[in-house]
């Protein structure tokens, strides 16, 4: 038994084909590989006989490695540069998104659904960067939605902060490192966040705030060059030319609740910091 639900043709009303596609979902599978079903068990009727296979050449399969990685190499570099001179020439925020949401340099944007890009209050003197958008941020275009969206706005309401306020004193700016959904919610990749990083630059900069919250491996890996974010929370780093506070995100507070006494002291650390600047 593979774990998956099984049931017979006359019990598939709509209501278990709806349960079954959302197993579906949470097992990862969320981008269907034909636009058409293909019987693998149907033989074709004829088989032909395999031609022999020719020797290669001792050096070929390494030469043409070696060959693909310069090429390589060179096509991220020429993306990354197309990114630094579009975030360069942004000159707003509204600028910036325009640009970023037209750029074609990274992959994750054809399998997306929306660009999720910023919330909140731009001004703000916290900024709080997360990982990538997930399911939820991907089908409404806004970073920490869903219950994790709930959870972080719980958490920041307890020190005074929340993302609709209209005070820069006591608003949030919320951003993602990435902001495109990487397909079944994996890990960005490092190539992805360098491609990244140049609009996330800009982006903070155009923005101003005096702190920033990283929040998860992929902020904290843009922001310090560093993952870890069980030994880097709650320790003050400088990150983009500000002082930066590494956080565990509400994801995993919401699957492990006794991490939530740790997360209440960086709260708590925050709100001091914030308290310091403002004398």
């Amino acid at each position: 038994m593979d774990g998956s639900p099984t049931y017979r043709e006359d019990e598939l009303d709509a209501e278990v084909a709806l349960a079954l596609l959302e197993w579906q979902l949470e097992m990862g599978v969320d981008v269907p590989v034909l636009d058409a079903p293909l019987d693998r068990f149907e033989l074709p009727a004829r088989l032909d006989p395999p031609a022999p296979a020719a020797a290669p050449a001792p050096m070929a399969a390494p030469v043409a490695a070696a060959a693909a990685m310069p090429a390589a190499a060179d096509d991220l570099s020429a993306r990354i540069a197309e990114a630094e001179a579009l975030a360069a020439a942004a000159g707003s925020l509204e600028a910036l998104a325009a640009a970023q949401e037209a750029f074609d340099g990274i992959e994750l944007k054809k399998g997306a659904r929306r660009f999720c890009c910023a919330d909140g209050r731009p001004g703000a003197r916290v900024l709080i960067l997360g990982d990538a958008p997930g399911d939820d941020e991907d089908s409404q275009g806004r970073p920490f939605v869903g219950r994790a969206g709930q959870m972080l706005d719980k958490m920041f309401a307890a020190i005074g902060l929340a993302r609709d306020s209209v005070d820069a004193e006591r608003a949030l700016y919320i951003t993602n490192t990435l902001c495109w959904r990487p397909p079944g919610n994996r890990d960005p990749s490092a190539d992805e966040i360098a491609v990244s990083l140049p609009f996330l630059r800009r982006q903070i900069e155009l923005a101003g705030p005096d702190l920033i919250v990283l929040m998860g491996n992929a902020a904290c890996q843009a922001g310090i060059g560093q993952q870890g974010i069980m030994r880097l929370r709650g320790q003050w780093v400088q990150a983009f030319g500000r002082p930066a506070l590494p956080m565990m995100p509400p994801s995993y507070l919401l699957a492990n609740p006794p991490a939530k006494r740790e997360a209440w002291g960086d709260l708590l650390s925050l709100a001091e910091r914030l308290e310091a600047l403002s004398v």
